[in-house]
């Protein structure tokens, strides 16, 4: 299948978060209810029409602390994405020198990871088996990043750790084809107005409650993506840094797009995301 990557952009409709009418805190339950077979939320979802730009032969102009995400040349030695205890073993290791590598990080702590496989004729969406997502969000907030902090970091360990920099990273790259089948957009963060477009929403599981979060429509958000990403690149989304000062990017809004130019024959998405603690000395 020969295919292009020269198209310079594309247009797609990108599903944004609204707040709660009533002006209430956003939340969503996990857990389907066991009546209506869906988890209960209290927001609503739109979709807009957005431009969506290819940044290949243009990736140099995208870095972690500036656009909030990075694109990196960097073939994967595992390859088969089928064991979870192989993926940690073997993936995890060779990520965390990958981070190390483009961010100068002293230490790296990889808490868990996500393989994607866009199954359209399957219902389960089960482990190894997870849909694309498609709205545009931020996997962490300030909340999140320190309770995940304190959930997987040593105990001993994490009063010293949180004193420094750290930020949490997440690796996303396609497995076995390239991503044509609903690919990864990232949002500039020099686009994102950071105190009216993030819309915290509360997780509630059955035993705790995380956050994330949702992202408001905004007309000046400029969408982009690296079209036919293949298995050996991989994208760096930045979920969170504790500098806030604003003299680096904090998050980026990220979200699963259907891509109009892509061939109808290209072959269904599969990906991995693994989500990291990144520490600075």
């Amino acid at each position: 299948m020969a295919i292009s990557v020269d198209v310079a952009s594309t247009v797609s409709n990108l599903t944004y978060f609204v707040p709660p009418a009533d002006g209430t805190a956003a939340y969503q339950y996990v857990n389907a209810d066991p009546v209506t077979g869906k988890a209960p939320n209290n927001y609503t979802r739109n979709q807009y029409t957005v431009e969506v730009e290819n940044v290949r032969g243009k990736e140099d102009q995208y870095k972690l602390d500036e656009a909030g995400f990075q694109f990196v040349q960097y073939p994967a030695k595992h390859k088969s994405f089928e064991d979870d205890e192989e993926i940690k073993t073997e993936y995890y290791a060779e990520s965390v020198e990958l981070l190390k590598s483009v961010t100068g990080a002293s230490r790296v702590v990889i808490f868990d990871h996500t393989v994607r496989r866009n199954r359209p004729d399957q219902i389960d969406d089960g482990p190894q088996k997870r849909k694309p997502l498609p709205q545009v969000h931020i996997d962490q907030t300030p909340k999140s990043a320190d309770d995940r902090a304190h959930r997987h970091l040593p105990p001993a360990d994490t009063p010293a750790l949180l004193q420094k920099r750290f930020q949490i990273v997440n690796v996303w790259r396609p497995i076995n084809n390239p991503a044509w089948d609903w690919p990864l957009a990232c949002c500039d963060y020099r686009s994102v107005d950071r105190k009216a477009d993030p819309l915290p929403v509360k997780l509630i599981y059955p035993d705790m409650e995380g956050e994330f979060y949702g992202v408001t429509f905004s007309e000046v958000h400029k969408w982009k993506y690296l079209r036919g990403m293949t298995p050996e690149e991989a994208v760096l989304i930045k979920c969170y840094d504790s500098v806030a000062d604003g003299s680096v990017s904090e998050y980026t809004p990220h979200t699963a797009f259907k891509d109009h130019s892509a061939p109808a024959d290209a072959p269904f998405r599969e990906s991995i995301e693994l989500r990291a603690f990144v520490f600075y000395d």
